[in-house]
Parts: structure tokens; sequence; C-alpha cells
């Protein structure tokens, strides 16, 4: 098996060499890569602070959803651009170590609905946490908890459905927390921050406090 996928590799190789990489965000192919050093550079950070609180926990947002990093997410999340959640790590990684927070890690990322993961054929957040891990060194935890609820897609919503909608969505298996490490909850897009609040409920229930959100972005400053 390991012999087949080294043939595999050297095939995705060989024609990423015959047939160049295009950037996705520009179409330029001089670097073979799916983002360009132009394209990633042109990214945009938010300053860095809290960009809210809810129940004493801290909510992180890197960039806002725009331009390159909203086309980096939707391409990611929608149009099976695998490669771009290296990108997408990378870039909050950058504003993670600005924000100079101390503590050993195990990273959460948010879960999809298994029905929509088996659509999708991924959860693009899971793809995101292991790049995020490999940049950081956190362990990636994500049977800490799952999504139990088919919820509605959150855009359409305002905050109070967007509370019903997340109602009973998630489910914490207590049994999977590694005891002595914070948690850190990493979801691409923070609008109202329903998501991460019931996210936090849950883990509150099982008297789990130690932890902190992190947004790739936000449409709001």
């Amino acid at each position: 098996m390991k012999k087949f996928d080294n043939v595999i590799k050297f095939l995705e190789s060989l024609l990423d060499w015959i047939y160049k990489k295009k950037c996705y965000f520009c179409s330029k192919s001089a670097q073979s890569v799916r983002m360009c050093s132009d394209c990633y550079d042109s990214l945009e950070f938010l300053p860095v602070k809290i960009n809210r609180i809810y129940n004493g926990i801290n909510i992180y947002c890197a960039g806002i959803y725009s331009k390159n990093l909203q086309k980096m997410i939707r391409g990611l999340k929608y149009h099976g651009q695998k490669e771009l959640a290296y990108y997408q790590a990378k870039f909050m990684f950058e504003y993670w170590k600005k924000l100079d927070i101390e503590g050993d890690f195990q990273i959460v990322p948010v879960p999809i609905y298994p029905k929509r993961k088996r659509q999708r054929k991924y959860n693009h957040m899971d793809l995101v946490a292991e790049e995020f891990s490999k940049l950081s060194g956190f362990e990636v935890n994500p049977a800490i908890i799952q999504r139990i609820k088919d919820t509605k897609p959150q855009y359409k919503l305002n905050k109070i459905q967007r509370l019903d909608n997340l109602s009973g969505a998630f489910k914490v298996n207590s049994d999977k927390y590694i005891k002595g490490k914070k948690l850190l909850l990493l979801d691409d897009i923070c609008t109202t921050g329903s998501t991460f609040e019931q996210m936090i409920n849950e883990f509150n229930k099982y008297n789990i406090n130690d932890i902190v959100c992190f947004a790739t972005t936000t449409p709001f400053e």
C-alpha cells in the first residue's frame, strides 16, 4: 500500500510539473501553486484584539470575510479546493502567533452534520484543523463534539433564528476530553457568534470551561 501511495504521489508531482497548477485566485501559473505569494500577501488581517466575549470566553477573528479571503473559504467549503486548507490555516496561525496566548491546546474543528459531510465528502474545518496542527504542534480532537442536528444555513437567519436553529445541534463526548489541555474551537466564519456560543454551552455542561474560540473571518470589523 505504501509503495502504491508513493507511485500516486510521483504521478501527481509529474502532472503538476507537466501541467503547472494555476493560482485559484489570479490564474497565474508561474509558481505552480493553488495560491501564489502575491495573492496570499493581499490577505488583510484584522487588528489584534478580542472580537467578542461569551460566558467569559474570548472569541477572535483573523480577517474580514471579503475579497480573496471569501473566495478561499468558499473554494474550500463548496468547490472541492482542498489545497486551500493549508493557506487558510497559515493565515489563521500567523494571526494566532500575534495573540501570544499561552497554553497547551487541543484543536476542535466545528463539526458538520454526517449527511452533509457524506455529500461534501469532507468537513472543510477538519482539513484546516489538520494544517493548523502541523503549524502549531497542537493535537486535533474532532471526536470530542458531534453535530447531531441537520441545521439550516446560518447566513439566511437573524440572531434569534440562528440560536433556535442551533439549539440541540451539538453533543459533547466528555470521555474524549484530554484533561489538562485547553480547547481551541476553530471555524471559518463568525457572524453573530451563535455557533461558538452553542458549543460553549454544551462544553460548560461538563464543566469544560478553559476554551478559546477562533474564526478565520467575520463580516464585521
